[in-house]
């Protein structure tokens, strides 16, 4: 019986991959000492194939104890481990943009690569590596949400135009506006800063009437998709534009900022949990976990 063990805050999604997929409950503790370090326990005695459950926001605390847990359960007798990162991190440093950085999307790579047997992540950020078998040594699967996407907006949006912030974008919002049959824009962004951003907009004017959806993969500061709501304000009034988002990354003070800049409606898949986290995209998920745990095992 394959095992599924979720490390803090990954609770929820878990049981729903579980209840999809059939596999087994695994009991995972983790004890954070007052000097910070980590003490994991795998409280049910692992045994065939094993996945953790770890979203990656927020990553650097959330590390050690998926390495540690990944490593006992290996030790403990299970046949291969595997992760299950719905959200995966440091992707977004894929090259070195001034001297003596880091490319944080190998050292990620390679640190979970070496680690894993394999993972399972959904719509990682991929720009100039095109692949995650490019930076990972073991097996990856990539859960597409665009069928997921899609399918909320047909229900909740009337006549969408779908308008992506930047070109890093366009594939998910190409994707999305196909499986729709809709009209799509996407914006040029530049980037200034953490939280500055400047975006400009094709004309809008041919789609009047329209409810415009604001399509990205990953929300932080939200300030690209406040500068493109009121770029798109600017063209159409009314009606009020909505966004959707694969990865929320967000707080509270973001999550006003955005309302505040007159966004309708907020939504993100389930990947990191949060108050917005309405489209669900554990069945899918669920799909490709059994698949890649059955093609290894």
């Amino acid at each position: 019986m394959s095992m599924l063990y979720a490390l803090p805050g990954n609770a929820a999604f878990a049981r729903a991959v579980r209840r999809h997929a059939g596999w087994q409950r695994g009991e995972l503790e983790l004890h954070r000492f007052p000097d910070g370090e980590s003490r994991v326990r795998l409280v049910t005695p692992p045994h065939g194939a094993v996945a953790l459950a770890c979203s990656l926001h927020r990553p650097d605390a959330k590390l050690f104890p998926l390495l540690a847990a990944a490593n006992t359960a290996r030790e403990l007798g299970a046949t291969q481990v595997g992760l299950l990162a719905p959200y995966l991190a440091y992707m977004r440093q894929d090259q070195r943009f001034r001297p003596g950085e880091a490319v944080s999307a190998r050292v990620i790579g390679g640190l979970l690569g070496g680690a894993f047997d394999w993972v399972v992540t959904v719509d990682p950020h991929l720009h100039r590596i095109r692949d995650l078998a490019d930076v990972f040594a073991c097996r990856t699967v990539v859960v597409r949400t665009a069928p997921d996407l899609a399918a909320w907006i047909g229900a909740n949006v009337r006549l969408p135009l779908l308008v992506g912030p930047d070109g890093e974008s366009a594939q998910w919002v190409q994707a999305v506006a196909d499986r729709l049959d809709v009209p799509c824009v996407v914006a040029r962004k530049q980037r200034h800063g953490d939280r500055a951003v400047s975006v400009r907009l094709p004309s809008l004017a041919r789609w009047r009437g329209h409810t415009p959806v604001l399509l990205d993969d990953i929300i932080a500061s939200g300030q690209t998709l406040i500068d493109t709501a009121r770029g798109v304000r600017e063209q159409l009034v009314q009606p009020a534009p909505v966004a959707v988002v694969v990865h929320g990354l967000l707080g509270r003070k973001s999550l006003d900022a955005l309302h505040g800049a007159g966004i309708a409606r907020l939504v993100t898949t389930n990947t990191v949990p949060g108050e917005v986290a309405a489209i669900d995209v554990s069945a899918r998920v669920a799909e490709a976990l059994s698949a890649i745990a059955g093609k290894v095992l």
